[in-house]
């Protein structure tokens, strides 16, 4: 797994995140969801290397072997703008000044939130699997809460959701060793049986019903988008598409007017059901000249007279 790829753990601040990175050319950040850890890149990140791309693929504060930072009254220490200030750190580390930013699940939203509060460092933007947080919540609707109702459980005050997750850890997870392969499998369950790791991801989800949604909302009242190139994919056994009326772009145009997308025949796990779908999806993405920022659309457009 990751084979040619380095394996190290940087300080960006108050965490120290796990990551494996190789290759070069244009830099590339894949950034996993829950209850992952970078490992569940393990087919797509080699892809993109050999097609010419550096690729960093980190485990997000309090995921996998990253540090847990302190709890806040608020969660805010499980904000999407603090891992997103730790995937920039991250790459700056690495020398990586501008980038592509893929993001899945939770990982998304991260990625959703580098690239609205640090558009000068992110190139084109891919998300997996989601909508805003902010557009999510306030369109939840019993459909909505029926489907997704581990938003409102892991939401719960400390320490309900931990107690019960770890009463039966295997059963609330359910990993599919054959579905994600051998070793992605394994780190992902030896780490999401660490207490500290269980209650920093339920933080995660207490920030997304708090700080997070409030973000978003600010952003919605201000106007801000994210300027450059969009592609946003979901899987078609996925249940994304169905909750939203088959019109998942819509939902994003206010977002990203020049969003882009599709479903891929796979379920919620994009990386782990269709690797060498997704990874030429990618590729053809970051490299499609007709695919511009709105930065660059703006900036050729002829004078008016």
């Amino acid at each position: 797994m990751f084979d040619g790829f380095r394996l190290a753990h940087v300080d960006v601040g108050d965490v120290r995140l796990r990551v494996r990175y190789g290759g070069d050319g244009p830099a590339v950040l894949l950034v996993h969801g829950h209850p992952r850890t970078h490992a569940t890149w393990y087919a797509v990140a080699p892809a993109l290397v050999e097609a010419g791309y550096s690729v960093v693929c980190p485990d997000l504060r309090g995921y996998g072997e990253s540090t847990v930072p302190p709890d806040r009254p608020d969660h805010s220490q499980a904000s999407k703008r603090a891992m997103a200030r730790d995937l920039l750190a991250l790459m700056e580390a690495l020398g990586h000044h501008r980038f592509h930013a893929v993001g899945h699940d939770r990982g998304g939203y991260v990625v959703q939130r580098l690239a609205l509060d640090h558009p000068d460092n992110v190139d084109r933007v891919v998300i997996l699997g989601d909508v805003p947080i902010g557009e999510a919540l306030a369109r939840c609707d019993a459909r909505f809460a029926t489907a997704w109702w581990h938003w409102f459980f892991m939401g719960q005050p400390a320490p309900l959701a931990e107690r019960l997750i770890a009463t039966d850890v295997d059963a609330w997870y359910r990993l599919d060793r054959g579905a994600m392969g051998e070793e992605n499998y394994a780190d992902v369950q030896r780490v999401v049986a660490s207490p500290s790791v269980q209650h920093a991801m339920c933080e995660d989800y207490r920030a997304g019903l708090g700080v997070d949604r409030a973000a978003d909302d600010a952003d919605r009242v201000a106007g801000r988008q994210i300027i450059g190139p969009v592609l946003v994919l979901w899987g078609s056994e996925d249940d994304l598409a169905d909750l939203y009326d088959h019109d998942v772009l819509t939902v994003w145009r206010s977002w990203a007017p020049g969003v882009i997308g599709r479903s891929v025949n796979a379920g919620h796990h994009l990386a782990e059901d269709a690797p060498q779908e997704l990874a030429h999806a990618l590729i053809d993405f970051f490299t499609d000249p007709t695919t511009r920022s709105l930065r660059e659309r703006v900036s050729t457009r002829p004078e008016q007279t």
